[in-house]
């Protein structure tokens, strides 16, 4: 049995459809879990009560964390220690393998152009903060013998899906698709990685399936060398069909912004991940397993088709 925990997002999605080649025992754990194959488990509960993570972990060789709460500091704060607090014990006590799938908010943002697995810890915001900590509580686990565990890391990501709510789906998809122009935050100037949604799927199931690849950290397979922000939006508009117009959103206007729309108050304090080259490097995993990542070109044309196949044909 391989469990997810935090089954209903794009991620846990695109997980479940993967682990199809492994196992056909799958369990997926949500509040609401629905079936992604026609032979998976489902298992309602509530992660932050920890008997009803310790029954959806019991059973289970390798467990999956997907979990994404809502994007908001007080929620992180409440939510994020208790959760992995419970999912460690639980596999502790089970004997299970823990795939926790992680972004990189914990890496000091003067080392983002080319990050790697050994990019230096020194979380620049709360949330980062949040994240280094989880991390350590599992490596502290795994360092005492007590935990079996990956690190599966993303940067930002994108893909088809309808449960995708990426900030490139919400800032330059969607405007386009309701003739509106493109938002950016910082500088469009910049390179940016973004991880494909399917792509991140695969390459989990398969670490939660290397014997050998538990105990350490590992980045998704990602595209080298991304786009620029203008280049991301240009690309976009170029398979859409639309006039590529878009307007960059510095940083005291996000600030601005955050008066009065929710999920902008948060973005704040990430805006220094738009301000400077963010290049996420995937080579130790692509080396390792001899995967590449899908291209920027194919990812943007599969999302448009899957998405917004109707656009072209409005008047």
């Amino acid at each position: 049995m391989q469990t997810i925990l935090g089954a209903g997002g794009a991620i846990g999605i695109e997980l479940a459809k993967a682990l199809k080649k492994y196992t056909t025992k799958i369990r997926l754990v949500s509040r609401n879990p629905k079936k992604v194959n026609d032979t998976d488990e489902l298992l309602t509960a509530d992660l932050l009560n920890f008997n009803e993570v310790e029954k959806a972990v019991r059973g289970s060789s390798v467990v999956y964390v997907t979990v994404g709460f809502e994007y908001n500091l007080k929620v992180w704060t409440k939510n994020w220690p208790l959760f992995i607090g419970h999912v460690i014990k639980a596999c502790v006590q089970h004997k299970c393998k823990m795939v926790f799938f992680d972004n990189i908010y914990m890496y000091d943002k003067n080392y983002l152009n080319g990050m790697t697995e050994e990019t230096p810890i020194n979380p620049p915001s709360k949330k980062g903060q949040i994240r280094a900590e989880i991390v350590r509580e599992i490596m502290s686990e795994v360092d005492s013998g007590q935990l079996t565990a990956l690190i599966a890391r993303s940067a930002d990501f994108y893909g088809p899906s309808i449960q995708n709510v990426s900030m490139l789906t919400e800032m330059v998809f969607k405007n386009f698709s309701l003739g509106k122009k493109a938002n950016w935050m910082g500088s469009a100037n910049f390179k940016h990685s973004f991880t494909y949604i399917p792509d991140a799927g695969i390459a989990t199931a398969l670490l939660g399936n290397t014997a050998n690849a538990y105990n350490q950290v590992w980045h998704l397979p990602t595209m080298a060398n991304p786009f620029t922000g203008k280049e991301w939006i240009e690309a976009i508009a170029g398979e859409m069909g639309v006039a590529p117009k878009y307007q960059v959103a510095p940083k005291f206007l996000v600030r601005i912004l955050g008066l009065f729309i929710p999920i902008m108050k948060e973005m704040v304090e990430m805006i220094y991940q738009y301000d400077r080259d963010y290049v996420f490097d995937s080579s130790k995993f692509e080396k390792r397993f001899g995967i590449k990542p899908t291209s920027y070109a194919d990812g943007i044309q599969k999302i448009v088709k899957t998405d917004y196949s109707g656009l072209k044909n409005k008047d």
